[in-house]
């Protein structure tokens, strides 16, 4: 199976994961995390398949990859995500565990390659998805935004002359 192949459905699974937690959540902040996670996952997706089309012309394929390997199976059910929140009030963490998880799929698959070319795209997955973590980041500092942000709690620390 194309590696590209298999990180595009990761991503589609992954955003209706998502897409299914905007449903079944009930609080407001929640609702507005997870679309704008699902947004994330589609970006992700297409950026995928824009690196696919450069890769046409050069095998990524690992023979023994099974499209079952390829479909996203989260750590926590949505339902158990949700009772999760009283202790991840922001489920944060929860975010944070599930790029590292795609991480190290990512990385688990480059050491099973055969050939180069497949290994290093692999790797470069594995970059992609850091980089997707460092944008998870970045969205979970924007939501938490108005309770942490302090207008002028930058000049507190000034002496009045």
């Amino acid at each position: 199976m194309n590696v590209f192949d298999c990180a595009i459905k990761r991503e589609e699974d992954t955003r209706t994961y998502f897409e299914g937690l905007v449903e079944k959540a009930t609080d407001p902040e929640l609702k507005t995390l997870f679309s704008m996670l699902a947004d994330c996952e589609d970006e992700h997706r297409k950026r995928l398949l824009d690196l696919k089309k450069g890769m046409e012309s050069k095998t990524t394929v690992l023979a023994d990859l099974d499209v079952s390997v390829c479909s996203y199976r989260p750590f926590l059910t949505q339902s158990e995500l949700l009772e999760e929140k009283d202790k991840d009030p922001d489920l944060y963490l929860f975010t944070v565990k599930k790029e590292e998880q795609d991480i190290t799929f990512y990385q688990e698959l480059a050491a099973r390659a055969r050939d180069e070319q497949t290994r290093k795209s692999l790797l470069m997955l594995a970059d992609e998805e850091r980089r997707h973590l460092e944008r998870m980041e970045e969205i979970y500092a924007f939501v938490e935004t108005p309770r942490t942000y302090l207008e002028n709690g930058e000049f507190s620390n000034l002496r009045t002359l």
